[in-house]
């Protein structure tokens, strides 16, 4: 029988979890670091996606480049520290640290166009042979690129370091089509909403491996959430509705501490190795 597209996003795919693959003591490392993948997974990335695009453009207006350069590579640090000294997933620490690589991945694109005048296709260009490289390293030293595997550390690094490559990546590629190709916000965000259905499909009827269904989709959601909430933030005279990047932002931060919230009381998203040895804190 055909796999649904959320088994395929979400099966894990070159390790498979066990009891006996649980470290001795049954705590510390050897426990997945990030959450399962579920609908609300995609929901919350694509809502931290927006809110990271619209804090960045907010902060670097407010501030001016360097300052909020500064303070978002600061809280990236402080978030990132944390989430590698924690022995387990957790909720917040985990989306946390998303959203401070949203907002600093965003600053990273920016800066090369804004600051170094790098064109948006050069820069697609170069973050795409950038995140082929990491993940090529993470490929030939692990033999693996399933996210159901980071249980160590040197996983978790290659892990964040495609993370935030995903990230400057898919701002460089919204920029491109909203900015250099004219296409305009809401034609990039539909764009982005219809292509990003084609890693599932593709998983469901072409044989596509759910890791590759996984990134692929990952990368698109970086684009379709900024797509909008640049849609939402700009002015009129840009294409936008005008709300403001500030106002966008707040907006945005209430569904994300919502469902992140939700997610830590329920545990929905919490590996099972977690649930089989009740430790969901």
């Amino acid at each position: 029988m055909a796999q649904s597209s959320s088994e395929a996003l979400a099966r894990p795919v070159g390790e498979e979890w066990s009891p006996t693959s649980l470290p001795e003591g049954g705590h510390g490392p050897g426990w997945s670091k990030v959450p399962q993948v579920t609908a609300l997974f995609w929901g919350v990335k694509v809502l931290t996606t927006g809110m990271g695009e619209t804090a960045s453009d907010y902060l670097g207006r407010t501030l001016g480049p360097i300052p909020a350069g500064s303070l978002g590579l600061a809280g990236l640090v402080a978030l990132l520290t944390l989430q590698f000294r924690s022995t387990r997933y957790r909720p917040w620490i985990y989306w946390s640290a998303i959203v401070m690589v949203s907002v600093f991945g965003t600053m990273a694109a920016d800066v090369v166009h804004v600051v170094a005048g790098i064109p948006h296709t050069v820069s697609v260009i170069a973050f795409s042979v950038g995140l082929a490289a990491i993940l090529t390293a993470w490929y030939a030293s692990e033999g693996t690129l399933s996210i159901h595997s980071i249980r160590t550390r040197r996983r978790e690094t290659f892990y964040w370091a495609t993370v935030l490559a995903t990230f400057a990546l898919g701002t460089a590629v919204g920029d491109l089509t909203a900015g250099t190709l004219r296409w305009g916000y809401l034609p990039s965000g539909l764009l982005f909403t219809a292509l990003i259905a084609v890693p599932a499909l593709s998983g469901r009827f072409l044989g596509l491996s759910a890791v590759a269904a996984f990134w692929w989709a990952y990368v698109l959601t970086r684009p379709l959430g900024a797509s909008f909430a640049d849609w939402m933030g700009a002015s009129t005279s840009r294409g936008g509705l005008g709300w403001g990047t500030g106002p966008v932002t707040l907006t945005l931060i209430v569904p994300i501490v919502l469902l992140v919230d939700y997610l830590a009381i329920s545990h929905k998203d919490t590996p099972p190795e977690q649930q089989a040895m009740g430790t969901t804190a």
